[in-house]
């Protein structure tokens, strides 16, 4: 196997992708992601220690959060960034081992640990070829004679970590906080190497996970709605305005909110794309006379929405497909979004905002969009405009004029079987 990851539900065979992954993930970032992994639960291993300690690290404990969201589901290709990441998480790491030894010193007055694994120690050293090496000897597969229910269990426990990461990063950004969330991510982490974890301990800690995922999402609901206002029932226009535009995906509000303040009054028309949907909902950026809709759908239709749309496109987390060269040159990521050659927009320094302005410029050179569609539709139901008429919804029910709720989450796929959005 040129690789093993099973993290999709498009994975070949509904078994695992071994030279090339169905979403174009090349086996050398396979690899570096299994390597970037293994050396966060290296800095968990510290993380851990230290904590028991006293000793912790903000700059650490948001990186292996956002290093973890860059290995999630379509939102990272690009080998280099990899690269980057990967001789971050050695330096992060080994400056919180050396805080932890020094505490363990103080308070024990010898280190942590006389037998150190690997992976608390190992240093990087060269680039994509050396370090996609190191990864494929770290992986999914790495320990071909692991318990199979051992082995799903921890990785079901990894997949869960990496959306809870996802939330606590986006929470963040918005300055929202809760040292809870990071301690659990390195907690469990490290829980996927101990040797003497059974399934039993592993769903439990699975379990756990949930109901951890569940204070990210309030952590990040709180951000969200603070920041911006409740989301209100809102009919989306989804045609399209004459002029130059730029279409933004993905789930960072403050990248949209940022890029709303730096095109205001240049001509330019924005419009959301797929997860960035719900943000036409949010009370705040409705003042912006530019933010004009919604254009397109589900992320596997990007190629041809993408061509269509002719303006500029900002990618601000998954999902990203591979791009045509049709539209290679007018597409950006930023945040832990990435594909070899494309455009990357560079984070923020602190208190500053992202610099938009090569989307601004590519945007300038473009036509008005195609229209796909035309029309409205009605988004903005989140728990705030449903509790609002809980009594009449309750009245609803008893009298019958409500007879079924139907919970619906994610997106069309590409399978045939997948198509439940566009059937409703």
């Amino acid at each position: 196997m040129k690789m093993f990851c099973y993290q999709c539900q498009e994975t070949l065979k509904n078994q695992g992708c071994t030279v090339q992954g169905v979403c174009g993930k090349t086996s050398d970032v396979a690899n570096l992601q299994d390597l970037l992994i293994w050396l966060l639960k290296g800095i968990s291993f510290w993380g851990v220690k230290g904590r028991e300690m006293g000793v912790t690290d903000a700059e650490s404990d948001l990186f292996v959060a956002q290093a973890l969201f860059a290995t999630i589901t379509n939102a990272n290709f690009d080998p280099e960034r990899f690269v980057t990441l990967i001789y971050q998480a050695a330096t992060l790491r080994d400056a919180l081992k050396e805080r932890a030894q020094t505490a363990c010193s103080q308070q024990h007055g010898q280190g942590c640990s006389a037998d150190l694994p690997d992976m608390a120690t190992w240093v990087p050293t060269g680039g994509v070829a050396e370090l996609a090496a190191k990864g494929a000897t770290v992986g999914v597969m790495a320990d071909p004679d692991l318990d199979e229910d051992v082995r799903s269990l921890r990785e079901l426990l990894v997949y869960g970590l990496k959306g809870l990461a996802a939330y606590t990063d986006h929470a963040y950004v918005l300055e929202h906080y809760n040292a809870e969330l990071p301690a659990f991510l390195q907690e469990a982490l490290l829980a996927t190497t101990d040797p003497d974890a059974t399934a039993d301990d592993l769903v439990a800690l699975v379990l756990k996970c949930g109901a951890m995922g569940v204070q990210g999402m309030a952590l990040l609901d709180q951000a969200n709605t603070a920041t911006y206002g409740d989301p209100e029932p809102t009919q989306v226009n989804i045609g399209v305005r004459e002029g130059p535009a730029i279409l933004i995906s993905g789930h960072d509000l403050r990248d949209l909110e940022e890029l709303l303040q730096q095109t205001a009054g240049k001509g330019i028309n924005v419009y959301t794309h797929g997860e960035m949907l719900p943000a036409n909902a949010y009370p705040a950026f409705k003042k912006y006379p530019h933010f004009v809709g919604n254009y397109g759908g589900s992320w596997w239709h990007q190629p041809k929405e993408f061509e269509k749309f002719g303006g500029a496109i900002l990618m601000t987390t998954n999902c990203i497909v591979k791009p045509r060269k049709s539209y290679q040159d007018r597409i950006f990521t930023t945040g832990m979004t990435g594909w070899p050659g494309v455009q990357h927009i560079p984070d923020r320094q602190d208190g500053g905002q992202k610099d938009f302005s090569a989307v601004i410029a590519k945007a300038l050179e473009s036509d008005s969009p195609q229209e796909l569609e035309h029309g409205t539709i009605p988004i903005g139901f989140a728990h705030a405009s449903v509790l609002n008429v809980a009594d009449k919804v309750v009245e609803a029910v008893k009298s019958g004029a409500i007879k079924r709720f139907v919970v619906m989450a994610g997106c069309d796929g590409r399978h045939k079987t997948r198509d439940y959005y566009t059937r409703l």
